[in-house]
């Protein structure tokens, strides 16, 4: 089973940065396509950012460009979402994604919350 394993959330004020970490294991992770969502209270899940297995041009929601940086290092089967100037709206919890190029079947970690303060 392929696991996913999130870390890096936590409490931080606004214009602060963050860098969460989803850890992955029972796949192989370089053949995977992997992202971060979100999902905060009242609101839809939304795709933030993703990464091919390519290592392609990553893609971003329109509210986090400029901000945000997705990358992967497949040596140590890690993607990470680098988060800067955060703001109170992207107070969430972030859930790392996972889908093997080919395949339908998404896999989804626990999430960690990211608490943005005003």
């Amino acid at each position: 089973q392929v696991q996913l394993v999130e870390s890096g959330g936590g409490l931080v004020q606004a214009g602060g940065s963050l860098r969460l970490s989803c850890a992955c294991s029972g796949g192989t992770f370089s053949v995977y396509h992997m992202g971060w969502f979100r999902r905060a209270p009242g609101k839809e899940r939304e795709l933030v950012a993703a990464i091919t297995w390519t290592d392609g041009k990553p893609y971003y929601v329109d509210s986090v460009k400029g901000r945000f940086t997705i990358s992967r290092d497949n040596d140590k089967n890690t993607v990470y979402l680098q988060m800067n100037s955060l703001k109170h709206d992207d107070t969430a919890l972030y859930i790392c994604n996972g889908r093997r190029a080919g395949y339908s079947d998404d896999y989804w970690g626990q999430g960690t919350q990211v608490t943005v303060s005003s």
